[in-house]
């Protein structure tokens, strides 16, 4: 198994190229099996989520032909309906395919995802809409199996709760849908508008895009036409970066990035005393001389991403003063919380609200990774901490970073991949 090594790397230089979107790919790589042709996604990250996803895909009957940053996938050979437990068990996102092959195949089955460590993440909202659009659901044996006698139909579905795998999943139902869906109180991330965008410029008829009111037309069981796509930049690791640059005291400039897509990180790193120069595809973070302390909540995009939060968290020990974080959308995203005290931070929880007293100095020692965003935190507070610090089960780090270790290296950190 895989650590890594981390020494101080209190300053760093350079560019960080940002790769494409984790959470884009995924709704974006199922959203082939509406397709008719052979689609072909450019600008992938080259990271474990996604060749999961692409490893369930050929499990299906599709033919994925993988290199560094770009896939082409033929779903016409899809032979199988049904997502075995195995696979989806590494992947909860695997609850994608649930929309898209129904809608194509009239059935399917796919292993409910059981936990995830950083809190509940029910899928009852897509069933339940689903069967709004006529599917019949069962729960057996493990398995969601779900079938539509009359194809599915278009209807009004109101959301609960915003979630975004759900209005993904439901997206697609739709489009293959005979009649019209709205959806009410959709998700508004980047990574769902663009899967609206491709959908749309395939030919289905969406009204509403960026809004919490979508619209789709569905084509009655006509399959589409998929055009290749690049996916957008990862705005998550386009934000670990820039927290990076904040935390070291460095100037960094991220290229291939989107930077509408990172307006509440940069407020609140603007907040702390970091300034920018940002153009139309890079940004260049000049670092406050005194970090200041900060408030944050994490809500639904555009405000700011519970994604983000673990990496705040690890800048806001090097405040000068007291930071309140509270994580408002999953009730154990504060696991990081007590491998950070074991490197020094002074971090109190009380609920869902972290108080984090600031200044500290971190010194490093064996760390744990508990999820995929703590993993990023961890490296973090390691480019700061005197001494080495070790991380363990980056096997979490490495489903949502692309080349994370060469990245900091080519811009000065200290930083080594081995192994246990």
């Amino acid at each position: 198994m895989d650590y890594l090594k981390i020494h101080s790397s209190k300053s760093l230089s350079g560019t960080i190229a940002i790769s494409g979107a984790k959470n884009a790919s995924l709704p974006l790589i199922a959203m082939t099996i509406l397709a008719e042709n052979s689609v072909k996604i450019k600008n992938l990250p080259n990271v474990v989520d996604i060749k999961t996803l692409l490893k369930l895909l050929s499990k299906l009957g599709a033919n994925c032909q993988f290199s560094t940053n770009s896939v082409v996938v033929d779903t016409s050979t899809i032979n199988e309906t049904k997502a075995t437990y195995d696979i989806v068990k590494t992947m909860r996102a695997s609850i994608l395919v649930l929309g898209p092959i129904l809608a194509r195949f009239g059935h399917c089955e796919v292993s409910l995802p059981g936990g995830c460590a950083i809190g509940q993440r029910p899928i009852d909202l897509h069933l339940k809409a689903l069967e709004q659009m006529g599917a019949k659901i069962n729960i057996k044996a493990g398995y969601i199996e779900a079938s539509t006698p009359n194809g599915l139909v278009g209807c009004d579905i109101i959301f609960d709760k915003v979630t975004v795998t759900g209005t993904a999943n439901i997206v697609m139902a739709a489009a293959l849908a005979k009649g019209i869906t709205t959806i009410t109180n959709a998700a508004r991330e980047p990574e769902v508008v663009q899967l609206c965008d491709v959908l749309a410029q395939s030919g289905v008829v969406i009204n509403g895009i960026g809004t919490a009111i979508l619209e789709i037309h569905g084509t009655n069981t006509k399959l589409l036409n998929i055009k290749e796509f690049d996916v957008i930049p990862d705005r998550i690791e386009a934000g670990t970066y820039l927290c990076a640059g904040a935390i070291t005291k460095s100037e960094l400039t991220l290229t291939n990035v989107e930077p509408k897509h990172l307006g509440a990180v940069i407020s609140k790193l603007e907040e702390m005393g970091n300034t920018f120069k940002i153009t139309k595809d890079a940004i260049t973070i000049y670092p406050a001389k005194k970090i200041k302390p900060i408030k944050i909540t994490t809500q639904e995009y555009p405000a700011f991403p519970t994604d983000m939060q673990a990496q705040f968290l690890a800048l806001a020990t090097q405040a000068d003063g007291v930071s309140i974080i509270e994580e408002k959308l999953f009730e154990n995203r504060f696991m990081h919380v007590s491998e950070l005290q074991r490197m020094g931070a002074d971090i109190t929880l009380n609920g869902h609200t972290a108080t984090v007293n600031g200044k500290t100095k971190l010194s490093g020692t064996d760390v744990m990774a508990t999820d995929l965003r703590a993993s990023s935190a961890l490296v973090l507070a390691g480019l700061v901490a005197t001494k080495e610090t070790n991380i363990h089960r980056i096997y979490h780090l490495d489903r949502g970073y692309d080349s994370l270790e060469s990245k900091f290296k080519n811009v000065g950190a200290k930083i080594q991949r081995l192994k246990e």
